[in-house]
């Protein structure tokens, strides 16, 4: 009877035990719930009030720099490089072990048995060299971070004024837009009263509607270049918000002070010159190691030999000594020293290298900037101006009834092909100047370079194919 009463006993435990995970996760599910919706309420609020207020430049690379990935890695690099540093001088580990000889004890019954400890001091102060050249490493991937984060500053500010133009884009089509729906409806009542022609009235109709169609051609590339941005903010799901900021306000950018500033504070220079240091202590590193190392060991064993004495008595406890150097006669480390040499010269290169690179890269930049900024001067100065003041001109005077629509179409068309180009053209003169101030440092989402992997501290300058001024229709 007690027998069946401690297996019901059990089996209730058990049956117990069973349930008590699911009950608790069946409480836990609806408590969970209402904060995961009201994070999603709360996310989708955020994003309705900046969509309301709108976005400038620096609330945007705040953001970006509290959520973009290639920033963490970056630390990420500097940390690797600090504990490669910190491991670099540690001493080796002792050696701590066990002795015999002549276990068997043979035919006297002896034998030796004991303990031992060795230990290698390193000498010529290799460990601080090696500390030394991890340091210079870590100081590049230091300075890495610093050009990941100009980086991403860069090509945030980029992508917002490729979705600032798109931005303008919409609106001024927009406009356009509805100028052209008036049209069509002056068309269309001057034709009810006999001063217009069908043939009129369809071809305002059909420029009404190509100006409706090229609206959402823009809307699309405006989510487009909004992508794009959100992207490079680290935030893909930000709901596209209206941008704050003055297109046609270019900045002054002087070529020579401009290039200066490159060469001084770029930190592909600075991650080349680390190069060299880096260098100078692996050329010292690689000239110590033929410095030998010493060797330790000691310990303690008993032997077991018995002495002829009466009577016999065992020798006992015996104690032991040595020390021990590497002789560098054929190997003093001729080869690594040579080698050493000659990274050392190409690091000094490399720095030459790397301001010339700069030089080229910025020149293009430079001219297509000047050539932007002059275009746009006199698109804002003269050109639009003019063709504006046609257009209101030849529209008047067809509703006088003094053109033919015809010409109306003709200088509205043109109208908008200098607009729209005189907004590529902004669009152009602020990237490429977005890339000279922010030192050719243009991809926001660009790996940044792991420590040990710096040979190459200048990269690609990615930037967004814009069109020639006067080619999109």
């Amino acid at each position: 009877m007690r027998r069946e009463t401690f297996w019901k006993f059990l089996l209730l435990i058990i049956f117990v035990g069973a349930l008590w995970p699911i009950a608790v996760a069946a409480q836990s599910v609806p408590a969970a719930e209402p904060s995961r919706h009201g994070d999603v309420h709360e996310r989708s609020a955020q994003d309705v009030r900046l969509a309301e207020v709108g976005l400038t430049l620096e609330q945007l690379q705040e953001i970006a720099l509290a959520n973009n990935p290639t920033l963490a890695q970056a630390k990420s690099g500097v940390r690797a490089a600090a504990g490669r540093s910190r491991q670099a001088g540690l001493w080796p580990n002792p050696t701590i072990g066990y002795s015999g000889d002549e276990i068997r004890g043979g035919s006297y019954g002896g034998g030796e048995q004991g303990v031992f400890v060795q230990q290698n001091v390193i000498l010529g102060g290799k460990l601080g060299l090696d500390r030394k050249i991890f340091a210079a490493e870590g100081q590049q991937a230091a300075a890495e971070a610093d050009e990941q984060r100009l980086r991403v500053e860069n090509g945030v500010r980029i992508a917002f004024y490729q979705s600032l133009a798109m931005q303008a884009m919409v609106e001024t089509r927009a406009k356009l837009r509805d100028i052209a729906k008036d049209a069509a409806e002056t068309t269309r009542q001057l034709f009810n009263v006999g001063q217009a022609d069908e043939p009129d009235v369809l071809e305002a109709d059909v420029e009404a509607d190509q100006d409706e169609l090229a609206v959402m051609t823009e809307e699309q590339e405006q989510q487009r270049a909004w992508s794009v941005l959100a992207a490079v903010v680290g935030k893909p799901d930000l709901a596209l918000a209206h941008l704050q900021g003055d297109l046609e306000k270019l900045p002054e950018v002087n070529a020579e002070e401009i290039l200066q500033a490159i060469l001084r504070d770029s930190p592909a220079v600075k991650i080349a010159q680390l190069g060299v240091a880096r260098a100078d202590a692996e050329m010292q590193r690689a000239q110590h190691e033929a410095i030998p190392d010493l060797f330790l060991r000691a310990g303690y064993s008993y032997s077991f030999e018995q002495l002829g004495t009466v009577p016999a008595r065992a020798v006992g406890s015996e104690a032991f000594a040595e020390v021990g150097v590497n002789l560098p006669i054929f190997n003093r480390n001729q080869g690594n020293i040579a080698a050493a040499d000659a990274d050392r010269e190409r690091a000094k290169l490399e720095v030459q290298r790397v301001g010339l690179v700069l030089r080229q890269m910025a020149a293009p930049l430079v001219q297509n900037y000047g050539s932007s900024r002059a275009i746009a001067e006199r698109y804002r100065s003269r050109t639009l101006p003019n063709a504006r003041k046609a257009y209101e001109l030849y529209l008047r005077k067809y509703h006088e009834g003094a053109a033919a629509y015809p010409q109306v179409l003709i200088a509205q068309r043109t109208l908008v092909q200098l607009e729209t180009s005189y907004i590529n053209t902004l669009e152009n003169a602020w990237i490429n100047a977005a890339a000279l101030q922010g030192l050719l440092l243009t991809d926001g989402l660009d790996l940044p370079a792991a420590p040990g992997e710096m040979d190459r501290p200048v990269r690609e300058i990615n930037l967004p194919i814009t069109e020639n001024p006067g080619m999109r229709p």
